[in-house]
């Protein structure tokens, strides 16, 4: 508890309300937390959510004992926030850039996005920066990492998930603490997907639930199809911002392109049998692009190293160490 009690005044003297809503939403985040075992035990906890949190014990043992994830505090704990989502992210970039407007702190360094633990305040920064003249993209984030600086809880926006999706969050935050390279999110969030996939596909092999790993290999598939439709659009827009052409032309074709690929990923779901409406709500713009490559961006390249270490979890860790010193 000292521990947060001074990150919260080093994040007021930096002044600003920015990080003074961050330190009071961490704090209430802190002040939520229960021992999960204690939450397991009450008598008003729902059955579900008690087997939930008993499934994220074994898995958070597993972490330990099977992928070299760390044996702290973390995910010891659950807090019930009360809403859907922990924070909400603001994207932001040029009209005619896909480069994201960086933000820059003290623990996470510089990333490609600002996190406002209420909405409101996100949206009110997604408006003040598109009266500027930035693409902007406002998205809701359910579970994020303090980097293994506190003791993240499991939360209650964590619970939306399916079963395999909720041990995946659980592997893929822990992986943040074993490797997080200040100012490279791509970097950071490619090998903690890398360390996902590859824990829910031992995990689920351990739990003898092979069947369930070929579901999750399937969304993975799809989620890289889709990336692979987003790389070639990245690249025609890219392509068109370095043009010549007068800034009403680049306007219209922007449009096109972005409307182009909108229906191509929406059709790709429908065919898949998945929800298309999050690529049929709105008009697509840069900033709506950033965080979705940010995921699978280097993910070959951690594949071939876990591999290459011959699925052996310390020598793909110390592989990685020093990709990122490189």
């Amino acid at each position: 508890m000292a521990r947060l009690i001074l990150l919260v005044l080093a994040s007021l003297a930096l002044s600003g309300c920015y990080y003074a809503q961050a330190a009071k939403g961490q704090w209430e985040l802190t002040r939520k937390r229960e021992p999960i075992d204690d939450v397991i035990a009450r008598e008003d906890t729902p059955p579900a959510l008690a087997a939930r949190l008993k499934l994220l014990q074994e898995a958070r043992q597993f972490a330990i004992a099977e992928l070299g994830l760390p044996d702290n505090d973390s995910y010891r704990t659950y807090a019930d926030i009360e809403r859907e989502f922990v924070v909400w992210n603001v994207f932001a970039t040029p009209e005619f850039s896909l480069e994201p407007k960086s933000s820059c702190f003290p623990i996470a360094g510089c990333v490609s996005y600002r996190g406002y633990f209420r909405k409101e305040d996100a949206r009110q920064e997604a408006e003040r920066l598109a009266a500027q003249g930035f693409d902007v993209a406002l998205g809701g984030v359910a579970a994020y990492s303090t980097l293994g600086k506190l003791s993240d809880p499991v939360l209650s926006s964590m619970m939306q998930w399916d079963d395999v999706q909720l041990v995946a969050v659980l592997f893929h935050e822990l992986a943040h603490q074993v490797l997080y390279v200040k100012g490279d999110t791509g970097f950071n969030e490619s090998f903690a997907t890398a360390v996902e996939e590859f824990g829910v596909q031992r995990w689920l092999t351990h739990r003898g639930s092979e069947h369930e790993y070929v579901e999750y290999a399937r969304r993975r598939e799809l989620s890289h199809e889709i990336n692979t439709m987003v790389d070639a659009a990245r690249q025609e827009l890219e392509d068109l911002y370095a043009s010549t052409l007068e800034a009403e032309e680049k306007r219209e074709q922007k449009k096109a392109l972005l409307a182009a690929l909108q229906d191509r990923v929406a059709d790709h779901l429908e065919r898949a049998g998945r929800d298309p409406s999050p690529w049929r709500n709105g008009e697509l713009n840069n900033a709506r692009l950033v965080p979705l490559t940010l995921y699978e961006g280097r993910l070959p390249e951690f594949r071939e190293l876990f591999r290459a270490c011959d699925q052996e979890f310390e020598c793909f860790y110390s592989a990685a160490r020093e990709l990122a010193r490189r």
